[in-house]
């Protein structure tokens, strides 16, 4: 019998047991809407790996992956070239989650799966909030005439939570009516006061990691200019461990477009920190 030691291809300092855990991380590997450059489905394995090339404590935070409690239950595995199947895949294991008085931790694959998350876990809370980041409005109605598009997640989820629930960080391109859209409801916030008037929701953050500039993160489906810094972002982080956080997703790396592995280490980074404040 082989005696390894083996590698493990889990998230390191991940909770081996389920049932113990307060935090499910889960792996949504599907890109069938991407708009430009597909490959996030990728994401979530090589993210992974990449997890085993940093430390497991965060000094921004002063805290170990350990003291999060968090279990990696994997990849789903989707049916190649059926959206709306492989949405009610995420729905379907997200609610178990929630169901065990559990919180999520999602990691795309592209922007749609958020949806499938937000219609599970609004069974569970009446005042669900949603903080995005994002370079992107994703506040389109369709997409070349398909509703279900990662270009129109966030529109999806207003009409679930209220557009009032909502606030967005680091939009740079989008639509004029997008725009429009975000002026009538104040949706687009610049600076962390305008977190303030979500203290009493329980908040899912979305971080789609084309929020950060394609000089920090080029390995994306749609890099845009203008991006924020790490630092910068992981300073809204810091604002937000104040506030009742019931679950988050980070999404849109597309790895093969940064043979360097640097957006992937990005990538993994910025779950680390995030999982800090869950």
């Amino acid at each position: 019998m082989l005696s390894g030691p083996f590698l493990d291809r889990n998230w390191i300092g991940q909770n081996e047991d389920y049932n113990k855990s307060d935090i499910i991380m889960l792996g949504m590997p599907f890109d069938g809407t991407v708009s430009y450059r597909s490959g996030s489905r990728f994401a979530p394995e090589r993210i992974r790996l990449a997890s085993w090339g940093m430390e497991d404590y965060s000094p921004c935070f002063d805290k170990h992956l350990q003291e999060v409690n968090f279990h990696d239950a994997g990849d789903l595995e989707f049916p190649l070239g059926n959206t709306y199947k492989s949405l009610d895949l995420i729905e379907t294991n997200v609610r178990e989650i929630y169901k065990d008085g559990k919180k999520l931790f999602g990691i795309g694959g592209e922007h749609l799966v958020t949806l499938p998350e937000i219609k599970a876990i609004s069974g569970f809370y009446q005042n669900l909030a949603l903080v995005h980041f994002d370079a992107h409005t994703d506040l389109r109605e369709q997409y070349l005439g398909e509703e279900m598009s990662h270009s129109a997640v966030i529109r999806h989820i207003a009409n679930i939570i209220s557009p009032e629930n909502i606030r967005q960080i680091g939009i740079r391109s989008g639509m004029k009516e997008e725009w429009e859209f975000m002026r009538r409801y104040n949706t687009l916030i610049s600076d962390y006061s305008g977190l303030d008037a979500l203290k009493d929701k329980k908040i899912f953050v979305t971080v789609d990691l084309d929020v950060l500039d394609p000089s920090v993160m080029p390995g994306t489906g749609t890099p845009e200019s203008g991006g924020m810094q790490f630092n910068e972002l992981i300073g809204w982080f810091e604002y937000l461990k104040d506030f009742d956080i019931i679950g988050a997703d980070v999404v849109e790396l597309a790895p093969d477009y940064d043979p360097s592995g640097v957006s992937t280490a990005v990538a993994a980074k910025v779950i680390r920190e995030l999982l800090m404040i869950i």
